[in-house]
């Protein structure tokens, strides 16, 4: 659940609650009020009932029923009963319907007077008249009429609540919509933003509002970062620069001191010190490779290449370094389709990417043999490459961590290198949006994959 959904959410929910006591807090005052309006009705016809009774004498008792049967302000389902000081029941309405009752009742109106209760489906109400002599009536009703205002109330606020929370709830989210819109438009400028972007700038206004500080913070520490990371290029291609220089001129020292007459001791000393000053050469052209990849700020300059042209140019360019190396080529058809052989690069970057996984196969291999297999499972799939060659066994331990700067198997040892060249294919393989992995599949046989 998103941000905005959560916050809708609760403040729907807040509302929800507060709307929902207020409705709760109308219902039961207006059921309050009911019982009380219908107690008043109940009382007032009960002292309507016993006044014609004792007032006016000349009425006859039938009469007298006759025409509570015929009142305006007739109950539903009423029953009334008057008692004199004995308990004797004296009158009793003609409506069909009963009223339980019995002496504790009235007993119960002797000490307090008056009560109103529930009667089975009716409310009954006690009432004791002071006079001389004292009368108890009872009498009981149905409010039929005050339950249906009632229940159709009780439908109203629902369905008042039900429509106001989903109402609320959308406004709600709306209005958080648009308020977290820069918030959104920020994480999308953010996610942009690549190391080749660091001079992005974030847009400011002169509001005070959180996300606008927020904005300002980020630009400051974008700042930062690119000031860092700039003197950081900056070094390492002025330091790279400066050592070629010493280097070149040892290794054409050492050429000419091996061109002259030495004995074997001597010419043994300066390979020796040939194969360190070549070492030292490459471990600077990496960190040199290196600065020129993060200078590159733009994709611009990539066209469509052949892999399969590109793997070719490497193997050539390794060839004349070791001439006994050999390459098994194979592009593999799955359904009858050839795989896209064509991909969006900079041909000089992939070129070395490629030129390192050979050298690597040549170098640590057991035989100067690797295969390299091209295929696709579909048109949509990822083109994939496989370089395979034999070897000895790599430490598990290390196997997740050769793509790391420095990093070198245990079974590359006894072979001289920088650590680097991985990691250079790898860095090189992102900028070009593919990926590369390694797998030893069987014992002796390793394998690595490259992924567009």
């Amino acid at each position: 659940m998103t941000l905005k959904q959560r916050l809708a959410l609760y403040l729907s929910m807040a509302f929800a609650l507060l709307f929902g006591l207020a409705l709760l807090f109308i219902y039961f005052s207006f059921a309050s009020f009911r019982t009380q309006e219908f107690a008043d009705r109940l009382e007032e016809k009960a002292l309507t009932t016993i006044r014609l009774l004792l007032k006016v004498k000349e009425v006859d008792r039938t009469l007298l029923k006759i025409i509570d049967r015929n009142t305006l302000h007739k109950l539903y389902n009423e029953k009334t009963l008057v008692f004199d000081h004995q308990f004797n029941l004296i009158y009793s309405s003609i409506d069909d319907t009963s009223v339980k009752w019995s002496i504790e009742d009235l007993k119960e109106l002797q000490r307090n007077r008056t009560f109103f209760r529930e009667n089975e489906e009716k409310e009954l109400l006690g009432l004791f008249y002071d006079g001389n002599p004292d009368y108890y009536v009872l009498i009981a009703a149905e409010d039929k009429y005050g339950f249906s205002k009632l229940r159709y109330l009780a439908i109203t606020l629902l369905s008042v609540f039900l429509i106001g929370s989903l109402v609320v709830w959308l406004v709600t989210y709306w209005i958080v919509v648009r308020l977290v819109r820069p918030l959104d438009n920020l994480q999308e400028t953010i996610a942009d933003i690549t190391i080749h972007e660091l001079n992005t700038q974030l847009p400011e206004t002169k509001s005070k509002d959180e996300i606008n500080l927020l904005s300002k913070s980020f630009n400051q520490m974008l700042r930062r970062i690119e000031r860092a990371y700039n003197a950081q290029k900056e070094f390492t291609s002025n330091a790279s620069h400066e050592l070629r220089t010493p280097i070149t001129r040892l290794s054409m020292q050492l050429d000419n001191l091996m061109r002259q007459p030495q004995n074997e001791a001597t010419m043994q000393y300066l390979r020796s010190m040939t194969n360190d000053v070549q070492q030292m050469s490459e471990l600077v052209h990496s960190l040199l490779l290196l600065a020129r990849m993060n200078r590159v700020d733009s994709e611009k300059h990539l066209q469509n290449e052949r892999v399969d042209e590109v793997i070719f140019d490497a193997y050539e360019k390794l060839k004349k370094q070791y001439p006994d190396f050999q390459m098994i080529f194979e592009i593999v058809e799955h359904d009858g389709d050839t795989p896209t052989l064509e991909v969006k690069a900079a041909k000089s970057l992939l070129e070395i990417a490629f030129f390192n996984l050979l050298k690597n196969a040549y170098l640590y291999a057991d035989q100067p043999v690797l295969t390299v297999k091209i295929h696709q499972n579909s048109q949509k799939a990822p083109l994939e490459i496989d370089f395979i060659n034999t070897g000895s066994p790599m430490d598990l331990s290390l196997a997740e961590k050769i793509f790391e700067p420095f990093v070198r198997g245990s079974n590359a040892q006894n072979t001289a290198g920088s650590g680097l060249g991985l990691r250079i294919t790898k860095r090189i393989l992102n900028y070009h949006h593919a990926s590369i992995g390694y797998e030893f599949i069987r014992p002796n046989m390793h394998k690595f994959v490259v992924r567009f």
